[in-house]
């Protein structure tokens, strides 16, 4: 008689064998699988079977399979991409790449204490050049992206005043928007915070201060604007915005791109509180399967450095005279060091780019980031005038606009849908269709040019754009 066949561990999960369920299920108090989604209703659940190709039992057989779903994409290295919108284009120096695989940073989380200093003077660089960028002084470790920093920002400015109410952009970038709502919370939870819209000015891009006057109260928060705007505007009344949050007893919250200060007054120089961003163009590559990273950084008083969620470096003197170590402040307050107690649940974080971002300030310098701001301004704009040549475009609020601008199609009589698949298929991606998020501003699309777009990559977008506008 031939015994029974014993279930084997699928080859990436090694706890899937019956004896290791029965185990899991024994350790719980739980008779079967099921028990465990018992919580979860019945109209949530799928009824039906899923049907899912056979399983790989081989890792010759995943990498083939991978290999193949992998080279359906279309990378913005193959194609000319003038597509922004939250994850921008910039080009990234190979010494970079070179720094974040070394294995001492690329591999460790928390190591011996030799390493541990190593990496904490990497962190200190990083929040000291940013810092500086910024005129700001004080600055945590990263998050895991813009959105989530300005969600951690918003909750901070909401214990510092008591305070239920945070103004935000109607502008606002709708990925990042969602993630703010995220943090905010539901109206049912006791700690949720209410999101009040502020307009733009039709005529300028920029925020609507009528608006944000009538809007502004004894209930509000912070006031949270962003320069240049995700729809590429750069918001010239900051002082005026920051000035009018003061008066109503609110914190002002600026949202930023690292990459525009070495042309455009930092935050601090313009009555920011707070400021958070992305830093992702700091020699971070696009991608969409994990954080691009996300930083706050405040003024550096205690009612500020208090009330931040993130991991802060610092340095100090050792007993050795003249050596310096470097260490976590704060940690007390945060989720690692107080679990649900934390200021804030800290999250996942993106401390490699950390390291990346620090070698990629180091390189460009105060001079660097002048130039490329200039370069950026210099290509962008040569490219918004050469798209208004063409018949029916119209290239909405065409003077105060860094790297992004929006171009509107209407006069052309073709959908930006219609327009970006006749670009791709000539090797192009077109910019951001914005009608279904704005359509107020009608067929339009947000474009992003910056460094490594050339004159001849401009031209060739206007002539392409010229046939399929036609």
């Amino acid at each position: 008689m031939q015994s029974p066949q014993k279930s084997r561990a699928h080859p990436y999960m090694a706890s899937s064998t019956d004896d290791a369920r029965a185990q899991m299920l024994a350790a719980v108090g739980a008779r079967e699988v099921e028990e465990l989604f018992e919580q979860i209703p019945g109209d949530h659940r799928v009824s039906r079977g899923i049907s899912l190709p056979p399983q790989l039992v081989a890792e010759a057989d995943l990498r083939r399979h991978l290999t193949e779903v992998l080279g359906r994409t279309r990378s913005c290295e193959e194609n000319l991409s003038f597509l922004g919108a939250g994850c921008w284009q910039h080009h990234v120096p190979a010494v970079c790449d070179e720094i974040g695989r070394r294995a001492e940073f690329l591999t460790p989380v928390w190591g011996t204490p030799s390493s541990d200093q190593g990496r904490m003077q990497a962190w200190f660089e990083f929040t000291s050049q940013l810092g500086e960028l910024l005129a700001l002084d004080f600055v945590g470790l990263p998050v895991y992206s813009w959105g989530c920093a300005a969600g951690h920002a918003l909750r901070m400015a909401a214990r510092l005043t008591g305070r239920e109410e945070v103004l935000v952009p109607r502008g606002m970038d709708p990925e990042r928007l969602a993630v703010v709502r995220s943090y905010c919370g539901s109206p049912e939870l006791e700690r949720h915070l209410r999101l009040v819209p502020v307009e733009h000015d039709p005529a300028t891009g920029r925020l609507d201060l009528a608006d944000l006057r009538g809007k502004l109260g004894g209930r509000t928060a912070a006031v949270y604007v962003e320069t240049p705007t995700y729809l590429g505007v750069v918001e010239s009344d900051m002082a005026e915005i920051a000035a009018l949050a003061r008066a109503a007893g609110a914190e002002t919250i600026m949202g930023v791109d690292p990459i525009s200060l070495g042309v455009l007054a930092p935050p601090g120089e313009l009555g920011a509180d707070i400021a958070v961003g992305t830093t992702q163009t700091l020699g971070v590559h696009m991608n969409a399967g994990g954080g691009v990273g996300g930083f706050i950084a405040s003024r550096d008083e205690e009612r500020y450095a208090r009330e931040f969620p993130t991991l802060n470096v610092s340095i100090c003197d050792t007993v050795v005279p003249g050596q310096r170590g470097f260490g976590m402040t704060l940690f007390e307050q945060s989720s690692y060091g107080a679990r649900e107690g934390g200021k804030d649940w800290t999250g996942n974080s993106v401390y490699l780019w950390a390291v990346v971002n620090a070698v990629y300030m180091s390189l460009m310098g105060p001079q660097g980031f002048v130039e490329l701001g200039e370069t950026v301004l210099q290509r962008s704009h040569y490219a918004a005038r050469r798209i208004t040549e063409l018949p029916g475009v119209e290239v909405r609020w065409p003077q105060g606009f860094f790297r992004e601008f929006v171009v509107d199609f209407s006069g052309t009589g073709r959908r930006v849908a219609e327009i970006d698949a006749a670009l791709r298929d000539r090797g192009i991606f077109g910019g951001k269709d914005l009608s279904q998020d704005f359509p107020e501003l009608g067929e339009a699309a947000l474009y992003c040019v910056t460094e490594v777009h050339t004159q001849t990559d401009v031209d060739r977008l206007v002539e392409a754009l010229r046939e399929v506008t036609a």
